[in-house]
């Protein structure tokens, strides 16, 4: 028998992941389970709480998750911190499984250091971030938000039917996706299915031999920008990607083309997407994600009107949510029987 500590949120439900683990695992195991208050209430960053540096996106304080993990030898959660400090309180502690992309509430180098095993769920949400991307991409090209918001005045925008005013189909469109990963692999096999020009840039990774068949190509990052008529981003946040969307690769995108961000936030210079978009150089942009969240009320972006803007939320699904609490109770099972794990950290 195991003590399995689950940490859950609003999100990811603790009840889920319980019953994906005794789904997997059996239930003769001693399971404890709390929720926390996210999304109503907002993440904290290492940086802003002493004792937490370097953790970012956690929810929880120290000494109330130290308390409840206690003496469990397993712990399973999405938000919940563990810093230096924390696992010297947790000599019991050995594996930790994180259902997010990447266990930035972790301090990897302490877990090391304490012999705990970490793993993740990479992809859990790449289904939802893809389709969202689609549905952003259209809500520009097909004037979707534009029409929307005329209505939402009383203003019945008849004009949108006009050959030089309405929006185009995506057949006639050449799309630049940025980054090629779990998310970009999949936006790119939506985007065939209407026919569009498919370019993207990845100095990581090759094309799928179907992708290539296809008629996708692979060009340089400046060949994208030049090309084509709506870019949009999926690579992860490095040192090298950090800022790649700035005033001199705005410049290089095509005159009235689209930008769309359901990535990182970091990814983009905000203030300088603003000045294209200002004057004229960009079309539109949807951005999804943001250097600061929530975004200040006074925002210049939040003012435009050929700007669409969700509060973060292309990777929120019902099957986001089962699908990482299955691969997390996976892991867990792998653990107990000692079998090596598949994502670890």
């Amino acid at each position: 028998m195991k003590k399995i500590a689950i940490i859950g949120d609003r999100f990811m439900l603790p009840d889920i992941f319980r019953d994906k683990i005794v789904a997997a695992c059996g239930d003769g195991h001693d399971i404890r389970t709390i929720e926390q208050p996210w999304p109503d209430e907002p993440m904290e960053h290492g940086y802003a709480v002493e004792g937490m540096d370097g953790l970012k996106e956690y929810m929880g304080k120290a000494d109330e998750i130290v308390d409840f993990i206690g003496d469990a030898e397993i712990m399973v959660t999405q938000l919940a911190p563990l810093s230096a400090a924390m696992f010297a309180q947790l000599p019991g502690l050995r594996l930790v499984a994180v259902s997010r992309g990447g266990p930035v509430n972790i301090d990897m180098a302490a877990a090391r250091a304490a012999g705990v095993r970490v793993v993740n769920t990479p992809g859990r949400n790449a289904s939802a971030v893809a389709e969202f991307a689609i549905g952003a991409i259209l809500a520009e090209t097909r004037l979707i938000r534009v029409g929307h918001e005329a209505l939402r005045k009383g203003e019945w925008r008849g004009d949108l039917y006009r050959a030089d005013r309405t929006g185009r189909e995506l057949s006639e469109m050449t799309v630049g996706v940025v980054g090629y990963g779990n998310i970009g692999t999949k936006v790119v096999r939506l985007l065939r299915a209407f026919g569009c020009k498919v370019i993207v840039h990845d100095p990581y990774v090759q094309l799928s031999v179907d992708d290539l068949n296809g008629g996708v190509e692979q060009v340089g990052f400046d060949d994208l920008l030049s090309r084509s008529d709506i870019v949009t981003l999926h690579p992860r946040v490095t040192e090298e990607t950090k800022g790649m969307m700035n005033a001199v690769t705005f410049a290089q995108m095509k005159p009235g083309a689209i930008f769309v961000n359901t990535a990182r936030g970091p990814l983009c210079d905000y203030d300088a997407l603003y000045d294209a978009l200002t004057n004229g150089h960009l079309s539109s942009a949807m951005l999804e994600t943001f250097g600061v969240e929530p975004v200040p009320p006074d925002w210049p972006l939040l003012q435009l009107p050929n700007v669409t803007l969700t509060p973060h939320i292309a990777g929120a699904s019902v099957r986001t949510v089962t699908y990482a609490a299955e691969m997390a109770a996976e892991e867990v099972r792998r653990y107990i029987a000692g079998e090596p794990p598949v994502n670890p950290c």
